[in-house]
């Protein structure tokens, strides 16, 4: 078996964090437009970078008061009737998020938004391409930058910008200092819990694997439920924290996983489902900042500490596609950019 610095992926997950602190740096510097300006914010994206833009609309909405929506590029490209009002039009603010900057839907959906002039475009990415080129707020982490297909240090650079240019668009010049120790505070969860994660995640008497997460963190719980299909090809699937309990938790036994992506603000109700679940035969795995599996007890406000779920999460499925036999580096079928004839 290769040793695991012979693989990208476990080398980006490990160093992420360095690209944490240039995305904090980038948007803590970059003049951003007025949040009140807007009618509406739309998030897009492709992948992964829709499961990123349903947590920042998330947040953006949480922390500004002004609505915000997430939207796939496909369908703000094939369907922009269900997104985009054609009566009485509020000004729209296109936050548009991508790893490399060339996905064709949301190049071709961003060109079609700036020709309508329906409003300004903010990109996210970790590359200066041509989704950059026809920005207005221009946000480039290119530490973030990666080889592998499946995206983890990318993604994470890219939610860490998103979290901040939320919190600055809200005027809370507050939250992107506490942000500060994040990096720290990552480095420490990616050195205490690898062994949790690989314990977790290379036990192959486990066949599916539930992500549970509400509010900003359902997105994220997306993501985590992702990098386990791209990387080990094994059954995976994200819920929301209570909707779990109307029907898919059926599917729990002793051969499942049950991966809860905790939040002090609801803490009550969703341990009942995680008890639940345990009673059930599944294994819980807990995430939060205190009284969890893995805890962060960051002392950073919830609403700017989501990406502290992800690196652990990252290694677990990593070490599960090392286990299998697979390379999480290249998963099947896949390519790191998604090219359509558009």
């Amino acid at each position: 078996m290769a040793s695991l610095q012979e693989y990208a992926t476990y080398r980006e997950i490990k160093t992420q964090i360095e690209a944490w602190v240039q995305a904090m740096e980038v948007t803590r510097h970059i003049s951003l437009p007025n949040a009140q300006n807007y009618g509406q914010v739309i998030f897009t994206g492709c992948g992964s970078t829709h499961y990123l833009s349903l947590a920042a609309a998330a947040l953006y909405q949480e922390l500004t008061g002004c609505t915000a929506r997430a939207i796939p590029a496909s369908e703000l490209l094939l369907n922009p009737q269900t997104v985009v009002s054609r009566v009485a039009s509020p000004t729209y603010l296109l936050v548009a998020i991508s790893r490399s900057g060339t996905t064709s839907e949301t190049v071709k959906a961003v060109q079609n938004f700036k020709t309508e002039k329906r409003g300004e475009v903010v990109v996210i990415s970790n590359y200066d391409d041509a989704l950059s080129r026809l920005a207005d707020v221009n946000i480039v982490v290119s530490k973030g930058q990666e080889k592998s297909v499946a995206q983890t240090r990318s993604f994470a650079s890219m939610f860490v910008a998103a979290t901040s240019f939320g919190a600055r668009m809200a005027g809370r010049d507050d939250l992107p200092d506490r942000m500060n120790t994040l990096p720290e505070i990552g480095n420490h969860l990616l050195e205490k819990y690898e062994t949790f994660a690989e314990k977790i995640g290379s036990n192959l008497e486990f066949d599916r694997f539930y992500f549970l997460g509400s509010g900003i963190r359902y997105g994220l719980a997306c993501e985590a439920n992702l990098k386990m299909k791209e990387m080990t090809l094994t059954h995976s699937e994200p819920f929301h924290f209570l909707e779990f309990r109307h029907g898919p938790m059926s599917m729990v036994n002793e051969q499942a996983v049950v991966v809860g992506l905790s939040s002090e603000a609801n803490r009550i109700y969703e341990a009942k489902v995680l008890s639940e679940m345990r009673s059930l035969g599944g294994t819980v795995v807990s995430v939060g900042e205190t009284e969890a599996d893995v805890e962060f007890n960051s002392g950073i406000p919830e609403s700017v500490r989501g990406i502290l779920y992800l690196p652990v999460l990252q290694l677990m499925a990593f070490y599960r596609s090392v286990a299998k036999g697979l390379n999480p580096d290249r998963p099947k079928n896949l390519t790191a950019v998604v090219q359509l004839n558009l």
